[in-house]
């Protein structure tokens, strides 16, 4: 990921009293990398920093009140992209694409309903260990961030961290940033908001900078090569464009792949997951987003993710939350 990330966390504790020279000597990071837009730094580096940091302040909520620092320009061109796009829907959507630019293990995704945008965050290796401080700093970015390019509050409806819940007065502090108490130990770090906010404009939105900062944006992600997918992450997305179609067979997946169904399984074993794992879990995670829609009928939703009648859906969502669809749909209701 980029040297500046490693720049901003250094100037986060510096501002809480840290001493900088020191921070950067604990754990190795040179501060003058941070000048070349193309320098990285490593993951565990990051990590380093970001524990280093919050120990060397005394600050158990360093991850949150660094993002409530988060200052315009702070990311180069991925910052720019996002605050001059048109409305918050673009804004968001330009994060997903373009924010490789900054951080090549990080990942973003937008879940919508009816009612709700879910931006979910993680790494694309999920057996990284990411440092709490990430964690909270990513996701309250968000809030942040969306709150200064609208000009108004960015209300969270939901907030859910992979971390396990830490002491309850930084409990506290997250109540007090989000206005609610997260969810910990959750699937996925995320943040829910209403979707009607999508089309809030944004106060710097500006059409012709906009198309420049995109256009450099592209050449800056084309110059740089895609980290190399997991054979978990490419059986993901053809069973995901695939479920709706019956055809979320391992068979279906190795013809797409261009491998041997015995290939898949055995370099899917080597990434410690199996077939039937994935496509449960995928059903699972789809299956609560297409309740959350009312306007989806349970029949319907049983269809979308590749179960010929009802039935078995309603057996397989019973063991993974303990309720029926219809129950489900009547809790989040």
């Amino acid at each position: 990921m980029s040297a500046v990330i490693g720049a901003m966390i250094v100037h986060a504790a510096a501002a809480q009293g840290a001493d900088p020279a020191a921070l950067c000597a604990a754990t190795g990071f040179d501060p003058s990398r941070a000048a070349d837009p193309d320098a990285r730094i490593s993951l565990a580096l990051e990590e380093a920093l970001w524990n280093e940091a919050a120990r060397r302040t005394g600050d158990e909520a360093f991850g949150l009140h660094a993002a409530l620092a988060i200052r315009p320009g702070a990311f180069d061109v991925l910052d720019y992209a996002v605050r001059c796009a048109p409305d918050l829907r673009a804004a968001l959507e330009r994060l997903v694409r373009y924010n490789r630019l900054v951080h090549d293990v990080a990942t973003f995704a937008l879940k919508e309903s009816a009612t709700r945008l879910r931006i979910e965050h993680g790494f694309r290796d999920a057996s990284e260990v990411q440092s709490r401080h990430s964690a909270d700093f990513t996701v309250g970015s968000l809030v942040t961030i969306g709150t200064q390019i609208t000009g108004a509050p960015l209300v969270a409806r939901a907030v859910e961290f992979r971390h396990g819940r830490p002491s309850p007065g930084v409990v506290a502090e997250y109540v007090r940033f989000f206005g609610l108490e997260p969810k910990f130990a959750q699937r996925s770090n995320a943040l829910e908001i209403d979707a009607d906010l999508l089309h809030r404009p944004l106060v710097a939105a500006d059409p012709a900078l906009s198309r420049v900062i995109e256009r450099h944006a592209e050449a800056l992600l084309a110059a740089r090569p895609a980290r190399e997918q997991s054979v978990a992450d490419r059986v993901r997305r053809v069973l995901a464009a695939s479920l709706g179609e019956g055809e979320a067979t391992l068979a279906f997946v190795a013809d797409r792949l261009r491998m041997s169904e015995r290939s898949v399984q055995r370099k899917l074993a080597e990434e410690g997951v199996t077939f039937d794992a994935l496509l449960d879990e995928l059903r699972r995670d789809l299956a609560l987003r297409y309740l959350a829609d009312p306007k989806l009928a349970i029949a319907e939703v049983a269809y979308l993710l590749g179960y010929s009648e009802p039935s078995p859906f309603h057996r397989a969502f019973k063991r993974w939350t303990g309720h029926t669809p219809a129950e489900a749909r009547k809790r989040a209701a």
